[in-house]
């Protein structure tokens, strides 16, 4: 089991889903976890919920569409912590609109909360990792990153570019002995993808047959993130950056999990 004790964690988009299994499981490796969520009643009661089971945890809120908030997120967990250690940069949209027909509002609200704030948060974490030695960025991709359902057409670039940006930054940073790896995640269940499937019309038996065509019986579950997230974020991957790891049922090529992966939360 990795060990996080004392690590200072800021995991963003932590109040439900994704976050919420990441930040769960940190805490539960002993690392002081700070809870993200686009508003203070959210991210105080993911924290509150934590704390009552004996986690360390603190909470900052923030919208990452705006460029001052993104960076203030990282700057007041900085201020009230001493530093920072490990940042997942997990927020992210799940939007739908095909290449053909996505506004430009669309286009830059998507690339602005999918790429611009996991670059910006990066920028503000780095010279505090540089200062404490070293430290850990973990970016939350998606499969869609290589090729995604025309309905997800800017969704994909925005994870292709996280993922070449996570290449660049590991080759930029490793002589600081910080660490960039990403986790390109496949078909998860959460309340977000139940939503989402719902709002799309599939209907309240979507998750049965979803599950048909998953060859492990399921589809993945946010803890299963969490702990390939634990990996990249622990010494157990001291010497592993600039690591693409695609976290789903089908290797990526396989059209029978891609015609069906819609998305991750």
């Amino acid at each position: 089991m990795p060990s996080l004790k004392d690590k200072i964690a800021l995991v963003t988009g932590s109040t439900s889903g994704i976050g919420r299994g990441i930040a769960g499981h940190f805490a539960s490796l002993d690392a002081f976890v700070v809870v993200h969520g686009p508003d203070a009643e959210s991210s105080n009661a993911v924290a509150d919920e934590l704390r009552a089971a004996g986690r360390r945890v603190d909470a900052v809120a923030g919208d990452l569409t705006k460029p001052d908030a993104c960076r203030e997120v990282v700057r007041s967990v900085i201020a009230r912590h001493g530093g920072i250690d490990i940042l997942v940069n997990n927020a992210a949209s799940t939007a739908r609109a095909s290449l053909e027909d996505a506004t430009l509002e669309f286009w830059d609200s998507m690339m602005a909360v999918n790429l611009r704030a996991p670059f910006l948060c990066l920028q503000e974490a780095v010279p505090s990792m540089k200062a404490r030695g070293g430290g850990s960025i973990v970016n939350i991709g998606s499969i869609n990153a290589y090729v995604g359902l025309p309905n997800l057409g800017p969704y994909s670039v925005s994870k292709g570019g996280l993922m070449t940006m996570t290449k660049n930054a590991a080759a930029a940073l490793n002589r600081h002995r910080i660490r960039v790896n990403q986790l390109n995640v496949g078909w998860t269940l959460t309340e977000g993808e139940d939503r989402v499937q719902q709002a799309d019309g599939n209907g309240p038996h979507w998750l049965e047959e979803a599950v048909s065509t998953r060859p492990f019986g399921r589809l993945l579950l946010p803890a299963d993130i969490a702990y390939a997230a634990a990996y990249f974020a622990s010494d157990d991957s001291a010497l592993v950056t600039g690591a693409v790891v695609d976290l789903e049922q089908f290797p990526i090529g396989d059209l029978g999990g891609m015609v069906t992966v819609t998305g991750r939360e």
